[in-house]
């Protein structure tokens, strides 16, 4: 029994930004509202969440560097305010 390959297609990475601007939003929640009974149980929640994350994006970034095509508007805000923040940083320096 042979394993299938994922999905590597645009619309595969289109639904990775989703559920990586899912998991963004999870995040911020916790960090604005979500209440816990000690600080531990907070950092080991905030861990999880922050571990799928880090694995959605590592998978987002890598299809992306392959050429799998992308629409700038479908970007998770985070990897929007990034590069917004990585294209003012190269226009200070030059």
């Amino acid at each position: 029994m042979s394993k299938v390959a994922p999905p590597t297609d645009k619309y595969f990475l289109r639904s990775l930004h989703q559920e990586i601007d899912f998991y963004d939003r999870k995040i911020a929640y916790l960090e604005k509202y979500a209440t816990f009974d000690s600080a531990s149980d907070r950092k080991a929640e905030e861990g999880k969440l922050l571990q799928k994350r880090a694995s959605l994006e590592k998978t987002a970034r890598e299809l992306a560097a392959a050429g799998v095509e992308f629409s700038e508007a479908d970007l998770p805000r985070s990897f929007r305010a990034s590069a917004e923040h990585l294209e003012h940083d190269g226009q200070t320096h030059a």
